[in-house]
C-alpha cells in the first residue's frame, strides 16, 4: 500500500519507522531538517510531489492544532480513493470535518505518546479505534496495533472524548497543581523526584494540545471532582481528623486497587 504521512515529528517518524518495511511510505515534512533522521521513505516538501505519488492511505500526525489544516491543505492533492486518517488526542470536530469532504475515514488514538512510553515494548499500552468511518481502514489499524501488543477499545467519537477527558484531564490537572507550588529542593524525596520528571514530560506537551484536552467539555466534571475531594482532604488536615484521614485513605487505596484489578 503506498502510504503518505503528514509530519515527521515523533509520533509520525514513529509510524514511518512502523510501516515503511510492508509498504511504500512516504513523507510531507514542511520544515526539511525534520526530515534529515527518516529512513526507508520518500520525503516530500512539495504538495506535487504528493500529487505525483497518489497514496492509498494518508496518516495525519501533525500537532492537534493544526489537524484538519493540515488535511485541507493536502486533500486537492489526493486521488478520491484515498483513505484520510488521524491519530489526534483530541477529535473535536473530526466527525463534521471527515463528514463533509466525502472522503473514506479512519480515526484511532494511541494512547501510548512518546514522553514517556516505551516504543519498543508497547504491551501494557492501549489505543482507541473510532468506531465509526471505513470498516477496512480499521481493520487495518486493528491489525496493526495488534501486532504491536497494544490493548485495542472500540470507541465513538463523543465515547473517545469522554475517555480522554478522563484519562487525561485528571493527571494533567493533577500536575499543574504540583508544578503550580512546588519551590525548588536541594535534596528532593524519591517521590517528590518521580513527580518532577512527570511534571516536565506533560510540560513538554503541545501547549495547544493541553489546552484541548483542559477545554474538552467533559473535562469539566472530572476537575470539579478533584477539587471535591480536595475539600475534604483540607477538611480533615485542618481538624486534625485521624478518622477522617483513616477513612479517606482506605478509599483512595480501595480506588487504586479496584483500578489494579480491572487492568489485569
Amino acid at each position: 500500500m503506498k502510504i503518505l504521512v503528514l509530519g515527521a515529528g515523533k509520533m509520525g517518524s514513529f509510524f514511518i519507522d512502523l510501516l515503511s518495511f510492508d509498504h511504500e511510505v512516504a513523507v510531507y515534512e514542511r520544515d526539511p531538517k525534520r526530515l534529515r533522521f527518516t529512513y526507508n521513505c520518500l520525503r516530500f516538501t512539495s504538495f506535487e510531489e504528493i500529487r505525483n505519488f497518489q497514496p492509498e492511505l494518508v496518516i495525519n500526525a501533525v500537532t492537534v492544532k493544526y489537524t484538519i489544516p493540515a488535511f485541507q491543505e493536502v486533500i486537492p492533492f489526493l486521488p478520491k480513493s484515498c483513505l484520510l486518517s488521524d491519530i489526534s488526542s483530541v477529535k473535536t470536530g473530526l466527525k463534521d470535518f471527515y463528514d463533509s469532504m466525502g472522503f473514506r475515514y479512519v480515526s484511532t488514538h494511541p494512547m501510548f505518546g512518546p514522553t514517556f512510553a516505551n516504543l519498543s515494548q508497547l504491551s501494557e499500552e492501549n489505543a482507541i479505534i473510532i468506531n465509526e468511518g471505513d470498516y477496512m481502514g480499521r481493520c487495518f489499524f486493528k491489525d496493526l496495533y495488534s501486532r504491536l501488543g497494544l490493548n485495542i477499545y472500540e470507541y465513538s467519537f463523543e465515547e473517545h472524548d469522554r475517555t480522554v477527558a478522563y484519562s487525561l484531564s485528571i493527571p494533567f490537572v493533577s500536575t499543574f497543581t504540583f508544578a503550580a507550588v512546588m519551590e525548588h529542593q536541594d535534596a528532593p524525596g524519591t517521590t517528590f523526584k518521580r513527580h518532577m520528571r512527570i511534571a516536565k514530560g506533560v510540560l513538554n506537551e503541545d501547549d495547544y494540545l493541553l489546552q484541548e484536552i483542559l477545554f474538552n467539555p467533559y473535562t469539566y466534571d472530572n476537575v470539579a471532582n478533584i477539587r471535591r475531594e480536595l475539600k475534604t482532604l483540607m477538611e480533615v488536615i485542618d481538624h486534625k481528623d485521624a478518622e477522617g484521614m483513616k477513612a479517606f485513605l482506605a478509599k483512595i487505596r480501595a480506588n487504586v486497587q479496584r483500578d489494579i484489578q480491572e487492568i489485569k
